[in-house]
């Protein structure tokens, strides 16, 4: 399970520590991709394992099926954590995040994201202001 924030730097070649607890669940292997709302998720092989077999179930012949394939593998990267606990984020997958120095690693139930510092907060405020709103609408899935 993954949650808590944690704030961490991104260096000048791309590497970025992931929190040690998070890497206790990813394993020493993980999948980064774009997620939404402007971050990158990352997941553990078995994760992403079921997240390609429930892509396999889309059928290909609409598009918006085809468009959600291709943004969820096309900048998709396999990454290696390094002895120090760093991963490599692809040049691409930095530009797709607006990451650069400062970045906060979230834990969210069964992934991590990696956020820029900026967009977090920003994002965080937002969410914070509609919190009692959003709960409401989304009584029938919560206990």
């Amino acid at each position: 399970m993954f949650m808590g924030e944690y704030a961490h730097q991104l260096d000048n070649k791309g590497r970025l520590i992931i929190p040690a607890k998070f890497r206790e669940v990813l394993g020493d292997k993980m999948v980064i991709n774009r997620g939404l709302d402007g971050c990158l998720n990352v997941y553990s092989l078995a994760s992403w394992e079921l997240i390609l077999t429930q892509l396999k179930q889309l059928p290909t012949t609409k598009k918006e099926s085809r468009m959600y394939m291709h943004m969820m593998t096309a900048k998709a990267a396999l990454v290696e954590v390094d002895n120090a606990g760093r991963v490599l984020l692809p040049s691409s997958l930095i530009q797709e995040a607006g990451l650069s120095k400062a970045c906060v690693i979230v834990g969210v139930v069964d992934h991590c994201e990696i956020w820029s510092e900026e967009r977090w907060s920003a994002y965080y405020d937002h969410a914070s202001e509609s919190f009692e709103t959003i709960a409401e609408s989304l009584t029938d899935f919560l206990i």
